[in-house]
């Protein structure tokens, strides 16, 4: 069961707080070299004494728990970063990164795409995507954040995320290899994500305007799936604002086009928002859960 809105404004502090745990002890740290090397020696020596401790501790709490308990325990972040650092989580590397790539499929699959992973060496996770949007730059930078972040929060443990060649597809000018470099180049700014918990609220087939880090967002439920664009029409410039899902006559169930309000242009919003009559293109927004929350990747530099 979901914790309820009170429980949550409770532990979100305490979220928080953990969270930046590791910034406090570094901070702390650093203090301590103030009284000279062997000061700040002492004191990683006390943190290394206490982690040693508590881990000892957390190995024969695993050893008494069930398969499906410590299955459960693993989901909770707080919980799976302590396993991970004690060498203690279920699931190996690889597993859990699979799993991460799981999560982003259906935002990938909106694109046409799908991602494939190659292999693991030395820490490097190596990935090949496919069937990127075609026509939009700007999602590419929504497509990296997406993939890089649900693997790095998966398996913080990684020291890189590459991705390589996939075979050519005449009708993708933005290749896989590009994908990583675009967003790490000065041309492109990245971007942040912003919890949106109350895309939660949407069911299918209903269409909200929310405000995201300030800019204007349009999210909309198909089925399970939850999409989201950036509130802007490609071709009259206008607010999609009262637009509606339809399905077309003739297609399968799944099949949703939004209508512009203004210029009556049509979006497939299952396929990122290609317009299926003429030219254009909405420009897609991650949507994921992270840290038990839905939460949209917001593009910075994003021209308004």
């Amino acid at each position: 069961m979901d914790a309820s809105p009170q429980e949550q404004d409770r532990t979100a502090p305490d979220e928080k707080r953990w969270r930046a745990a590791g910034d406090r002890i570094e901070t702390l740290l650093e203090a301590s070299s103030a009284g000279g090397a062997a000061a700040r020696e002492r004191a990683e020596q006390v943190v290394r004494e206490v982690v040693d401790l508590y881990g000892a501790g957390l190995a024969r709490v695993v050893d008494l728990l069930d398969a499906g308990t410590l299955e459960r325990l693993a989901r909770d972040d707080l919980v799976a970063s302590l396993l991970l650092v004690h060498g203690l989580h279920p699931h190996d590397v690889e597993a859990r990164v699979r799993a991460a790539l799981d999560s982003v499929r259906p935002y990938l699959g909106s694109h046409g795409g799908d991602v494939t992973l190659v292999g693991i060496t030395a820490g490097v996770v190596r990935l090949e995507l496919t069937g990127s949007c075609r026509s939009c730059p700007s999602s590419s930078v929504t497509l990296e954040l997406a993939v890089e972040d649900a693997v790095r929060s998966a398996a913080p443990e990684i020291e890189a995320v590459e991705a390589v060649a996939a075979q050519p597809e005449p009708a993708a000018p933005i290749s896989a290899d590009s994908l990583f470099s675009r967003v790490r180049s000065n041309d492109h700014a990245q971007g942040s994500w912003v919890a949106v918990p109350e895309l939660a609220e949407l069911v299918p087939g209903e269409v909200g305007g929310f405000t995201v880090a300030g800019l204007a967002v349009l999210a909309c439920r198909v089925d399970e799936h939850l999409f989201a664009y950036r509130d802007h029409c490609p071709v009259c410039s206008n607010s999609l604002a009262g637009a509606a899902l339809h399905r077309r006559a003739g297609f399968p169930v799944g099949d949703a086009v939004l209508r512009c309000p203004t210029c009556r242009a049509h979006f497939d919003i299952v396929r990122a928002g290609a317009r299926i009559d003429g030219d254009g293109h909405l420009e897609p927004l991650p949507v994921l859960v992270r840290s038990g929350e839905l939460s949209v990747a917001v593009p910075v530099g994003v021209p308004g």
